[in-house]
């Protein structure tokens, strides 16, 4: 049987983007079946893919079921064949520095008369206001909004442990540029939009600020908040290893106290609700940490799976690649290719759509793999892409 066609196919997409938030909204595109071309910086390609240590696998990671193509934006040639993709295209998305894109001659208002239906979208650190000609970074802007505060222990501002802002900004780029597409079904017109890295932070400190807002006391950060649940924290095991469970109803607190027998907390009157067990968490945390600690990691995984209450293994990034749920057949790895030949598994797009298949299709492009091939589907003959090659103008393997 024919696999169905990707929700998005038939979409063609302009990615001008480097390390993470550009090409995040280009591979969740990719994935839903848009033809992202990724358009890189002539002769060497995107800086992101030699970034060393903690950056290391920024480009394999964002850059799966794209075509490359390389081009020298700073000539006359290069700029020429950015031009004809452009007017070719339904999507563009850039997130390079204020200005750079205008300066290559790629800006919003200098390319729109190429195509009408054009939306281009431009991710950058701030939406329009006073911030807007700033640069920024994912940490930057963890620290900016506030969530650093939140994410570390008082006095010690903390980014996340992952590029969650980066992720967060691509991926509202992505909202946008979908709904400006529903809406070229009815205008016939593309348009410009942006998604920022600072906003993105904001959002994510919404319930925070509405926190402060109804209480009137100033929110303390995440390790030092005061507890909504009576248990909801890691516990050290048998192993030595941690398990975090969450005992946040009244059922969670029947069945721990059932299944460890402890009637005596059962049937405690002054235990009997959430909010009595939080007044009391000096009391119960030491207990539920003495029965967790007899435990082997495994046999408290087996009973607190088996009675239902939350929990979870305080994992590492390597128990991931093993990790059962996302090897389960159809399931949350894909078989990628690194830099150096090597090859791991790496997450899919976190999500299900009727029987389409959002998983690899192509590996992440070579500097210029895919240049020849694209620039003949745009019209361009053998003999005028040598040209361009031999000029410089853009590269092609």
């Amino acid at each position: 049987m024919t696999a169905p066609a990707l929700p998005l196919a038939g979409i063609r997409v302009l990615e001008f983007c480097h390390t993470i938030m550009g090409p995040t909204a280009g591979v969740i595109l990719a994935d839903l079946g848009a033809d992202v071309i990724k358009v890189e910086p002539a002769p060497a390609g995107d800086k992101t893919r030699r970034l060393p240590g903690f950056a290391s696998g920024f480009f394999v990671s964002f850059n799966r079921n794209k075509r490359g193509v390389c081009l020298d934006l700073k000539s006359d040639a290069g700029r020429a064949v950015a031009y004809r993709l452009i007017s070719k295209a339904d999507m563009l998305f850039e997130n390079y520095g204020p200005g750079t894109m205008e300066r290559l001659g790629c800006g919003y208002e200098q390319i729109k008369h190429l195509n009408d239906g054009l939306i281009y979208g431009a991710l950058k650190g701030f939406l329009s206001g006073p911030y807007e000609h700033r640069p920024a970074l994912d940490e930057v802007v963890q620290f900016m909004g506030g969530l650093a505060y939140m994410t570390g222990p008082p006095g010690r501002p903390l980014r996340a442990g992952a590029s969650v802002i980066d992720m967060m900004g691509g991926t509202m780029a992505v909202v946008a540029a979908l709904a400006a597409l529903e809406e070229r079904k009815r205008t016939g017109k593309g348009q410009y939009l942006k998604s920022a890295l600072f906003e993105s932070t904001a959002w994510l400190m919404t319930q925070h600020m509405a926190g402060e807002a109804i209480t009137g006391r100033e929110v303390p950060p995440m390790p030092a908040r005061e507890g909504a649940w009576a248990v909801y924290e890691p516990f050290e095991t048998a192993d030595g290893d941690q398990i975090f469970i969450g005992l946040t109803s009244d059922n969670h607190w029947r069945r721990f106290c059932t299944e460890f027998q402890r009637p005596d907390l059962l049937n405690d009157a002054s235990l009997a609700s959430n909010e009595a067990r939080v007044a009391a968490r000096p009391r119960i945390l030491p207990i539920v940490a003495e029965v967790v600690k007899r435990y082997p990691t495994a046999r408290i995984v087996e009973i607190a799976e088996r009675i239902g209450i939350p929990f979870a293994p305080v994992a590492k990034t390597a128990d991931l690649f093993d990790d059962p749920q996302l090897a389960a057949a159809g399931g949350g790895l894909l078989p990628i290719q690194l830099q150096n030949g090597d090859w791991t598994k790496l997450p899919r797009l976190p999500i299900e759509m009727g029987n389409h298949d959002l998983g690899l299709k192509r590996q992440a492009p070579k500097v210029g793999e895919h240049t020849r091939e694209v620039m003949l589907e745009a019209g361009y003959s053998a003999d005028e892409i040598a040209d361009f090659i031999a000029k410089g103008a853009v590269v092609a393997i």
